[in-house]
């Protein structure tokens, strides 16, 4: 009941005002956050969710590297969120990598069935009591086909078992598995149990990031993930990664918060000179199509020249309201 009241209050917000924005926060860890363009490929999945919804709905994504649902509140950040906050957001949570880490006592760590579900609680107590609706959400895979996977090692980039002896790149990788093995245990389940208590919305992107592993199998999932880049890092996303994850993970959104259904769009190509599309420019998206097929670019932010299209080339372009083409 709890959840189904909180649909409707959401669905009336977004109703009574059509141009009014709705803005779905997301606090996290690394996985999700939003990376410098400057320094390379790496993406987080939050930083890709924008493209998947028109300018109805505005994501502002305050997940950051190597926090922990402890970490994020001591240092401030849950306030900034909270006091940002309004009737009718939405407020989605996914953590676990870094509060597994470290014993009692550490900055980040948390205990799974005890102080992690504590924080889970009171993120979604919280964001209820200023009239939004939580979207609680597990944390996303390792990609770890190797049975014994190092978890005393803290960098995140570290964590791809190398054959002793053997070249430090994907090559060398140690896989001694043709399936995801699990890295995080209780952490997975912790979202689950805490949304069924306050009957709010859940999505489980620990399963739907295991399918998408498991399907792409140990040799193609490399691509979703920096080790393809770098020969290292099986736990952040590349620019298709994070893309790929967003594009799943938007359309279970919609399934708990059927309000937003409306509002989820799933384009060919999406552009946008802050990183958070799969182009950084008009004119490369436009390259990449395929002659003679058909595709749709939209365009998120940015000032464009007119981009040059071969005439084998059908594009429609779309794009949000702010952006210039000319």
């Amino acid at each position: 009941m709890k959840h189904l009241i909180l649909t409707l209050f959401a669905a009336l917000m977004l109703m009574s005002a059509s141009q009014k924005q709705a803005t779905i926060y997301i606090i996290g860890d690394s996985t999700a956050a939003n990376k410098d363009i400057k320094k390379g490929p790496e993406r987080g999945w939050g930083m890709a969710l924008q493209g998947y919804f028109t300018e109805n709905i505005k994501v502002d994504n305050r997940a950051l590297n190597g926090r922990s649902t402890r970490s994020f509140v001591l240092e401030g950040h849950w306030q900034k969120v909270l006091d940002a906050m309004k009737p009718g957001d939405y407020l989605i949570v996914q953590f676990g990598h870094n509060d597994e880490k470290g014993s009692i006592g550490d900055k980040r760590h948390t205990d799974a069935g005890l102080t992690f579900d504590d924080n889970y609680r009171m993120f979604a107590r919280a964001a209820m009591a200023k009239g939004a609706t939580p979207i609680l959400m597990n944390c996303v895979v390792r990609r770890n086909f190797y049975c014994q996977p190092d978890l005393s090692v803290d960098d995140e980039s570290l964590r791809t078992p190398v054959k002793p002896g053997a070249p430090d790149n994907s090559k060398a990788e140690m896989v001694n598995s043709d399936t995801l093995i699990d890295t995080h245990g209780y952490y997975a389940k912790t979202p689950e149990n805490v949304a069924k208590m306050l009957r709010v919305p859940y999505v489980d992107a620990n399963k739907v990031t295991k399918d998408l592993e498991n399907g792409l199998g140990v040799e193609k999932s490399r691509l979703l993930h920096m080790i393809s880049v770098t020969g290292k890092d099986n736990t952040h996303f590349t620019i298709y990664g994070a893309h790929v994850v967003a594009g799943l993970l938007v359309d279970e959104i919609a399934k708990v918060c059927p309000e937003l259904k409306p509002y989820v769009r799933h384009y060919d190509y999406i552009v946008s000179a802050k990183g958070f599309g799969n182009y950084l420019t008009l004119q490369e998206a436009v390259d990449a199509v395929p002659a003679g097929k058909a595709a749709t670019i939209s365009i998120l932010d940015g000032e464009w020249k007119k981009p040059a299209i071969p005439a084998n080339k059908r594009i429609r372009l779309v794009k949000y309201s702010g952006v210039k083409i000319r």
